[in-house]
């Protein structure tokens, strides 16, 4: 099934020709500069984006460890109030603008033009561009830290009037909240524009892979939503420093619209962070299963679906703020509705598994912890969108404990289970499989003592974004704060095993990589050549992993 293409990048008699006469034949550019900071290729902007988005779960990391470092015994132990509310809040905004959703657009960099055949994105100098304001609005971020009045503090959610008290590092944050989101919005018209006027003869939408399928309406996502997340945030610094009233109700405004505006983002944001997760899955899970995916057009659909019950049940965040019946009861049910078209997912990715002859690589062990305890996290997802009881559980820890489950077993570890599939077709060397092996376990054991009882102490009543607590929330504390050490000491596995198989490894790859591996990526070279695919290749079914 899988003789339909034989060759490499390197072995067709085309390629050969054209670079007839040099050693070189992948004309890479030449000095760090020309190579790194002008480049316009889509696998070196790829690894930017990976490389920065490594370094922003580390930051990110680091906060959190001080989170639960405070939160280890009660009472104020290690440090002030005021930074560990700064703490709550620059965890979340750097994890999510810094480390996932920059993690993703770098596998889109990397796989998109390789999956449907094109020689690289559509619009090369505009990739560069989108990724070097992003180093510069993260540190942006992060400068906030070191200013007078301090990193904000009002929890990532920015809500007035908490927010409008930080002072003049206010003006820093919204500028780097617009500089990520340009850059979001810019790679999104990249990747719709390479998927909609790049693909290769035969590549039809509906032969296109998952991850390509879920980046497209990702994009669409983000294009949406992110002048949403810029006009909110502009209101908010005129509030604060131009005496407008959006947000101020002794001037008349309204502090719950901002809640309604930011959260019309901040519910479809989510499912930008999840959707090139489902890709990821569908992708690995056929490879390892040995099968086709399940369902293929009907997985299409459900993200789709999925795409557009985003939009409107942003109303599930704020239940207890008084809207009437009627909303209540439509923000319920539409939240209930959504759970449908990921169950189908679930379901799909099941019963691609079901009778397989499926082998446990690592990307498949992370795969497999994806179904798993995503699913957790969407069944704690179904309890919150039930309006009588999110009065009980509301801003207490069972929302903290829901949302973790669904981002860090589901966005996080996908990442991981992508890295760990594409990383040998990126640099051509294969990982340590027993070290990535141990890095799997001990994530999976230890996320799971880091969050699950932080379920227990929701339901008990342990408010959120808190340094302090009631001694009654203890032990709980104790456990959760050993396994976010662990967790955390757990990751440096990781970065030792990508840093190792990059720079170390002796062990070559193959260009197919895995057994079970269909689609155009694995027809090219490992590592690819610096040009993808100088001749389209044409696309026929067997090539694909829903081939028929």
């Amino acid at each position: 099934m899988n003789t339909a293409i034989t060759h490499t990048g390197h072995d067709r008699p085309d390629h050969v020709q054209a670079h007839d006469g040099h050693d070189d034949h992948d004309h890479k550019p030449t000095g760090f500069l020309n190579r790194w900071l002008f480049t316009t290729n889509h696998k070196d902007i790829g690894t930017l984006y990976l490389i920065l988005s490594l370094v922003a779960f580390l930051v990110g990391g680091v906060m959190a460890i001080i989170i639960r470092a405070e939160l280890f015994m009660p009472g104020l132990q290690l440090v002030e109030p005021d930074f560990f509310n700064q703490m709550t809040t620059m965890h979340a905004l750097v994890m999510v603008f810094g480390a996932v959703m920059p993690a993703w657009v770098g596998f889109a960099n990397w796989l998109v033009p390789m999956m449907i055949g094109a020689p690289d994105m559509a619009l090369p100098r505009m990739n560069n561009w989108s990724f070097w304001i992003l180093p510069f609005a993260f540190v942006m971020l992060l400068s906030t830290l070191f200013m007078d009045s301090g990193g904000p503090a009002a929890g990532w959610t920015l809500y007035p009037p908490l927010v409008l008290q930080t002072g003049t590092s206010l003006a820093f944050v919204i500028f780097a909240i617009h500089m990520l989101g340009i850059s979001s919005i810019m790679g999104s018209i990249n990747i719709i524009a390479t998927i909609l006027n790049m693909r290769a003869p035969g590549m039809t939408l509906l032969r296109m892979p998952m991850f390509v399928w879920t980046w497209l309406i990702t994009a669409f996502l983000l294009i949406a939503v992110m002048p949403v997340l810029a006009g909110a945030v502009t209101m908010l610094l005129t509030d604060h420093f131009f005496s407008t009233n959006f947000f101020n109700a002794a001037g008349g405004g309204d502090p719950v619209m901002f809640q309604h505006i930011f959260w019309f983002f901040g519910h479809p944001e989510v499912y930008i962070l999840i959707l090139p997760a489902f890709g990821v899955i569908s992708e690995i899970l056929p490879t390892f299963s040995r099968k086709p995916l399940f369902g293929y057009a009907s997985m299409v659909y459900a993200t789709a679906t999925i795409a557009f019950l985003s939009f409107i049940v942003w109303g599930h965040h704020m239940f207890t703020v008084g809207m009437p019946l009627q909303g209540e009861l439509f923000f319920m049910y539409a939240t209930m509705l959504i759970s449908v078209p990921t169950g189908v997912k679930v379901f799909n990715w099941v019963s691609t598994m079901w009778q397989g002859s499926m082998t446990f690589e690592t990307p498949m062990l992370f795969a497999i912890g994806f179904v798993v305890l995503f699913t957790i996290g969407g069944f704690s997802g179904l309890m919150l969108a039930i309006t009588a009881a999110d009065f009980q559980y509301h801003d207490t820890y069972f929302v903290v404990a829901h949302f973790h489950y669904v981002l860090v077993p589901g966005s996080v570890f996908a990442l991981m289970a992508a890295t760990y599939y594409w990383l040998p077709k990126f640099t051509g060397n294969m990982y340590s499989e027993k070290w990535g092996k141990i890095h799997f376990w001990l994530s999976t054991i230890f996320v799971n003592v880091l969050f699950f009882p932080q379920h227990y102490l929701g339901l008990a009543g342990m408010p959120r974004r808190i340094p302090d607590y009631s001694p009654q929330f203890a032990d709980f504390n104790m456990i959760s704060s050993i396994g976010g050490f662990a967790f955390g000491a757990t990751q440096l596995i990781f970065v030792a095993v990508v840093l190792h198989c990059v720079f170390r490894s002796k062990v070559k790859a193959t260009a197919q990589v895995w057994e079970g591996s269909r689609g155009l990526e694995w027809t090219l070279s490992s590592p690819p050549p610096y040009h993808s695919f100088t001749t389209p290749p044409v696309v026929t079914r067997n090539m694909l992993k829903h081939a028929e």
